[in-house]
């Protein structure tokens, strides 16, 4: 892909302020650029396509897409979202869910695909939570499937919250498996059921959560064989998260990634991973925790 590194990998990345967001906004803008700096020089960091809408609407409603375009949301969509309608919130999704499909071609060709941005699981068919409103997972698993290129997905959320919209929609795909790892009394407050939910008690430590990895998780993704990981490597499950209730250290969070690479590489499974959450109070952690997945993957796949 490019002879200045020793690897073939890359990731892709949405640049903010392409999209601005209305003034006021709670989303953490201020990691994706800074995982994009902590990241330079190590492996090229390309712009997210967009995602066509014609993709999209094999996954979601397209009369609900359609409203979305044109801005014909309710108030209460638009809290459910957690952000205010705009053009430019509705662009970034679709960019961050470009770039997920964007790095499922790169996972498939090379064995690893990463999206800056992404792990939108809360998004459902015909409705937006939790500034989730295009679902890249489900999207990847669908185009997968459907072309042809796999025969078996499965989705790992180690995001803190559960990925309900993702469950949902593929609830009745029987190719596909979907594994979450979250807080049992976290958002969302009313769970949807993945093929396997390991929902956990606040307060989990590494070496409590690292167990779950080999005692369910591991076995889950061996006896369902898939040819395709979907790797949503949110880090809202460090210590200090202000939506997140564990208590994992950067060190845990390092660990988790490492054996999930390690996994993939054992089994010869492709991999795309998603950013998906982190909202810690110790911002430069935040963006430390995220950059790690990528240089974790390099650590593991590129003996980096």
């Amino acid at each position: 892909m490019t002879a200045d590194f020793s690897h073939p990998f890359r990731a892709y990345s949405p640049a903010e302020f392409e999209f601005p967001l209305p003034e006021g906004h709670r989303f953490p803008y201020y990691k994706y650029r800074g995982v994009r700096d902590r990241l330079s020089g190590l492996l090229p960091v390309l712009s997210t396509p967009a995602l066509p809408w014609a993709v999209a609407g094999q996954v979601h409603d397209p009369h609900w897409l359609r409203a979305w375009r044109r801005g014909e949301v309710s108030a209460a969509q638009e809290r459910a979202f957690g952000l205010p309608w705009s053009e430019g919130v509705v662009e970034r999704a679709r960019r961050a869910a470009g770039g997920s499909l964007a790095a499922l071609g790169d996972a498939l060709e090379v064995g690893w695909g990463a999206c800056l941005a992404g792990g939108t699981h809360h998004a459902f068919r015909d409705r937006a939570e939790g500034f989730c409103l295009l679902n890249d997972a489900a999207i990847m698993s669908h185009v997968a499937l459907s072309e042809g290129r796999v025969g078996r997905v499965a989705v790992l959320d180690l995001d803190v919250h559960q990925g309900n919209g993702t469950a949902a929609l593929l609830a009745g795909e029987s190719r596909a498996l979907t594994v979450s790892v979250h807080g049992e009394r976290n958002y969302p407050f009313r769970k949807e059921r993945s093929s396997l939910d390991v929902g956990l008690g606040d307060g989990v430590t590494d070496a409590e959560y690292l167990a779950v990895l080999d005692a369910q998780v591991v076995p889950a993704l061996e006896a369902f064989r898939p040819e395709l990981l979907l790797y949503l490597a949110g880090v809202d499950v460090l210590a200090g998260d202000r939506f997140g209730r564990f208590a994992l250290s950067l060190d845990g969070v390092r660990e988790r990634n490492r054996r999930v690479f390690r996994w993939a590489a054992g089994a010869g499974v492709p991999v795309v991973t998603m950013m998906a959450g982190g909202y810690n109070r110790n911002h430069a952690l935040t963006v430390e925790a995220h950059a790690s997945v990528v240089l974790d993957g390099l650590e593991v796949l590129a003996g980096g």
